[in-house]
């Protein structure tokens, strides 16, 4: 359960100084040597689940009567109970090899740099909820994929990660996109919006890609940081995932805050009474949807570490027209042309920056090793 970082990168910890500018390339030698492993295609299929499913469902709460938010928004990390057991599971392995082994793993700051991380990721969830609630998901699926230009200039401005010429075509592509898809705003407002509830929706859907494009290099800079400290423990899939539960917590009570102070509590009963799918069908919604979103968290953490995170983006922007298709085939969402043109320009931004990451992680052993480390020693 508990797999760790191999040895090289361990000694590069030791007597080296992590750059923040190159912690992504840490998981490019794991990658090679763990890619065949089964676990990285179970994780996947989680991913997958998540990715299609994860919209679907969370639009589904509104279309059949659903009218919170922010219940909605806990919905979205509310499973992350479910990582618990495979903690235990790692903490009972780990006790059979050393008795007196803690039972976390998260240095003082890690757990901070997490609880921050998850009061951002509380907000962003509120905010795509906001935009699920007036948006189709076909469009608001092309929307949030826009993410990835303000991850782009986000990690320039604090992990100083610089722009290749893959990069900036994406960003333009994904931007054009989206203003198209804005000069169209309105033409495919479901039955009951108003437009200035659409229009609402359109901006925290942007709004939500713009905080989670800021909230992974804020995530890659703490990582870098802890990587960096002298002494500091070695990075294992068990201290990714206790990141994860500390800020599905966080995000958790942030979003439960905001149903106290909307009296969304006492409403759940009433609402599930008045649900088309009826009250069992209504509880069964919320449950599923909020498995299916930790199935995603899960899916992406084991991706990224047994694999890369650019299979997981890969895989994540495959899915977009399959979760587009789903949305037109279940609620009968309008596809109009320029929604078209816009996913093919998304599609089309999002291989070009695809093709420069695989462009970048294929340069000699030699480079990354001289980015990772300042150190002669480390050459050794």
């Amino acid at each position: 359960m508990e797999i760790e970082i191999p040895a090289q990168h361990q000694a590069q910890q030791q007597g080296c100084e992590v750059k923040a500018s190159a912690w992504h390339e840490l998981p490019i030698a794991a990658a090679r040597t763990l890619r065949r492993d089964p676990l990285l295609a179970v994780n996947f299929v989680l991913m997958v689940v998540g990715t299609a499913c994860g919209p679907l469902l969370l639009r589904a709460y509104f279309v059949r009567g659903g009218n919170h938010k922010w219940l909605s928004s806990l919905l979205q990390t509310a499973g992350w109970p479910l990582l618990l057991l495979p903690l235990w599971v790692s903490f009972l392995s780990r006790r059979r090899r050393r008795q007196d082994t803690a039972v976390f793993l998260m240095t003082p700051r890690l757990l901070a740099a997490s609880v921050v991380v998850g009061l951002m990721t509380g907000a962003d969830n509120f905010l795509y909820a906001y935009s699920q609630a007036y948006l189709p998901v076909s469009t608001s699926s092309i929307l949030i994929s826009t993410q990835l230009a303000f991850t782009a200039a986000f990690a320039l401005l604090l992990v100083r990660h610089r722009f290749t010429g893959s990069t900036v075509n994406a960003v333009v592509l994904l931007s054009v996109g989206t203003a198209m898809l804005g000069l169209d705003a309105g033409g495919d407002r479901p039955p009951g919006v108003s437009g200035p509830q659409y229009r609402a929706g359109f901006g925290m859907a942007l709004g939500a890609a713009a905080l989670y494009g800021l909230v992974l290099p804020v995530m890659e800079l703490s990582q870098a940081w802890h990587a960096a400290r002298a002494g500091a423990a070695a990075l294992t899939y068990t201290l990714v995932v206790e990141m994860q539960v500390v800020i599905g917590l966080t995000a958790t009570a942030f979003c439960a805050v905001g149903m106290l102070v909307n009296k969304d509590f006492q409403a759940i009963p009433g609402e599930a009474r008045q649900f088309e799918l009826g009250e069992a069908g209504y509880y069964l919604l919320l449950v599923g949807t909020a498995a299916v979103y930790q199935c995603f968290c899960l899916g992406t953490i084991g991706a990224i570490f047994y694999g890369s995170a650019l299979l997981a983006g890969v895989i994540i922007a495959v899915l977009l027209p399959v979760t587009e298709l789903l949305a037109v085939v279940f609620f009968h969402e309008h596809f109009s042309a320029t929604k078209g043109i816009a996913l093919g320009l998304s599609l089309w931004g999002l291989a070009s920056y695809f093709y420069g990451e695989v462009l970048r992680t294929k340069a000699p052993d030699t480079e990354h090793q001289s980015s990772l480390c300042t150190d002669p020693d480390c050459e050794n």
